[in-house]
């Protein structure tokens, strides 16, 4: 049985980590013990104090964690997860980050004789839970079969999009498309409440048609009852959303929109709104 090991236990790594451990010989390391105490009382599996210790006998690393500066503290220097892993293992990052740190660190594991891919999710808490995240990976085709059947553990989907950096480059292309799905069902929930109308009704009908989407199934009726404590926290999607921009600063691609919505999710953040959930944009309606 391949041995594996997987960084960082936030509300998308727990999970995942939980799912690998079904299957694979799985250590754990948090830079919080209490979670990965709590995630062996859960799984079956074994947790490491040390980055080092995690990392040295395993065949494939995965790491999951918040933005580029926390993926290269744990990834690079002396006691890093690069430098303690053994030469031909394969390190998977689920971050999402920008391309340009992925494809520093494919050079560096690549001068350490480590495979690297970069693969980022799409799904949420709840598909990491479930086990049905959707996967956008770049790096080398024969690194990527070898880790296809491994990342199957929690995902409904995956594809290798192209080289290093091109999941970082499809998420981006993903979190752009969520932001400008968000804010019409923000705007049309907000007309329908204008127009006197059922709002449940209104997305039971509508639901059904061409203006049917993942958020209107899973967020309309949340966003009706005012819930937003939960879900994919604004914080992280401004971080993803200003990847995107500076990403299309370099590449010249013209996003008017999704840089409107990034300043009204600043608003949200004005309103004590980091941590709500993304469909939270209809509270400034």
């Amino acid at each position: 049985m391949s041995k594996v090991a997987f960084i960082g236990l936030g509300v998308m790594g727990y999970p995942m980590a939980g799912h690998l451990s079904k299957h694979y010989d799985t250590i754990v390391y948090n830079r919080t013990t209490e979670k990965s105490k709590k995630w062996i009382g859960s799984y079956n599996g074994k947790m490491e104090l040390s980055i080092t210790n995690a990392v040295k006998e395993a065949d494939f690393v995965f790491c999951c964690v918040g933005n580029d500066n926390d993926l290269r503290s744990i990834l690079l220097g002396q006691e890093g997860v690069i430098n303690s892993m053994k030469k031909g293992s394969i390190l998977v990052d689920h971050t999402t980050c920008s391309a340009k740190v992925s494809k520093e660190i494919a050079i560096i594991a690549n001068n350490s004789k480590i495979k690297f891919i970069d693969a980022p999710v799409s799904g949420g808490q709840i598909g990491a839970e479930n086990g049905q995240l959707t996967i956008m990976c770049g790096g080398d085709e024969e690194t990527y079969y070898k880790i296809e059947s491994i990342i199957s553990c929690y995902s409904k989907f995956s594809l290798l999009m192209g080289p290093i950096g091109s999941g970082q480059l499809t998420k981006m292309v993903n979190q752009i498309c969520i932001a400008g799905l968000v804010q019409g069902l923000a705007e049309g929930l907000n007309f329908s409440k204008k127009a006197n109308l059922d709002g449940k009704k209104v997305l039971d009908v509508i639901s059904k048609g061409a203006a049917g989407s993942w958020q209107m199934e899973n967020r309309g009726e949340t966003m009706l009852n005012d819930e937003f404590d939960f879900g994919f926290a604004v914080d992280w999607m401004r971080k993803d959303l200003n990847i995107c921009l500076d990403e299309a600063n370099s590449n010249k691609a013209k996003l008017p929109i999704t840089a409107l919505i990034n300043q009204f999710y600043c608003d949200i953040q004005d309103m004590n709104g980091g941590r709500f959930d993304t469909s939270s944009l209809i509270k400034r309606l």
